[in-house]
């Protein structure tokens, strides 16, 4: 039987990621989204429905997030479901709750202006595998792939799929 577990959200930042860190040195963050949905019922009043979503990042993931995530900025967000399950402590009952553990992302929109916000365009801040690019002076190596040389177009044998 096959299986996929795989969420994909567009939403706002609820509230400033805070990094933390397990007792061997993994950055952990829990951010929490909110998604929009606007639909017509039978009616024909347009209505609004908000959904709010928990995330956790890890790694450089986590660390990434908590230095540019701000509250009420627009986020895409790629990841699985997981079902985290304990019992209350205070009336011992079984208590479980659905989140979404990202595996990557991408923040939406302009940058934010003022203190601290650099100039230049939008960037992807997920992490992704850099590209091995020939360096000229024969260094070798893998660059950042933020060239300002344009790039060969690509041939069809270089698609993956």
């Amino acid at each position: 039987m096959a299986n996929l577990n795989k969420v994909m959200l567009i939403g706002n930042v609820t509230r400033d990621p805070e990094i933390k860190y397990t007792p061997k040195g993994s950055a952990v963050t829990d951010l929490g989204i909110a998604v929009n949905r606007v639909f017509t019922p039978d009616g024909g009043e347009k209505r609004e429905e908000t959904t709010f979503v928990d995330v956790t990042l890890w790694g450089r993931q986590a660390e990434i997030a908590g230095e540019y995530c701000k509250k009420g900025r627009s986020i895409y967000i790629e990841g699985r479901l997981q079902l985290d399950s304990w019992e209350d402590k205070a009336s011992g009952q079984k208590r479980s709750k659905l989140r979404v553990v990202g595996e990557n992302f991408q923040l939406l929109g302009p940058r934010p202006t003022g203190a601290g916000a650099g100039g230049g365009s939008e960037e992807d801040y997920s992490e992704r595998p850099q590209r091995r690019e020939p360096q000229s002076g024969g260094g070798g190596g893998f660059s950042s792939g933020r060239s300002t040389a344009q790039q060969p177009p690509l041939e069809d044998d270089d698609i993956p799929f």
